[in-house]
């Protein structure tokens, strides 16, 4: 078919961009600007968090982050220790505690986000409005599909 994509380009590029996320060490670097000693894994949790805008049960917050609850479990304790989290009571369900955000570690989650999303946003910031809002809308779709034919092999 004229015109249809390269596979092998898209895997190139792919892996270029991986390659690019490491050496720059973006992810390294906007947890520095955290300004607290954290691991990638509890800051996944905090920004899940973040990105929810609301609390969510510690099964929801392993689902986003497609891990099992139990290891969410043992992060969150630390994220306590920390004053990072708290437990709530679930306004449908007292029996149920949902984890919310303290202001720290929404203050914590929120540099991470500033700073990584400064990076990319500066990356297309050139680009015209159409096709930023492309670039977006076909990345979502990628990702997502590319998730749900993963899955399909489980």
């Amino acid at each position: 078919m004229v015109g249809s994509p390269d596979p092998a380009a898209m895997l190139r590029q792919l892996m270029q961009l991986g390659t690019v996320l490491n050496k720059s060490q973006l992810v390294e670097r906007a947890m520095e600007h955290v300004g607290i000693p954290l691991d990638r894994p509890a800051l996944t949790v905090l920004v899940t968090l973040r990105m929810a805008g609301q609390p969510l049960r510690v099964g929801e917050i392993a689902s986003r982050m497609q891990v099992v609850g139990p290891h969410v479990t043992r992060l969150l304790h630390d994220l306590e220790r920390a004053d990072l989290v708290r437990r709530v009571t679930d306004p449908n369900d007292q029996r149920a505690r949902l984890i919310e955000l303290t202001d720290q570690g929404a203050a914590a989650a929120g540099r991470y986000l500033e700073a990584v999303l400064g990076w990319f946003t500066g990356a297309i910031a050139d680009w015209p409005d159409e096709d930023q809002r492309t670039f977006g809308r076909l990345l979502s779709r990628f990702v997502d599909d590319l998730q749900a034919r993963v899955a399909d092999l489980s």
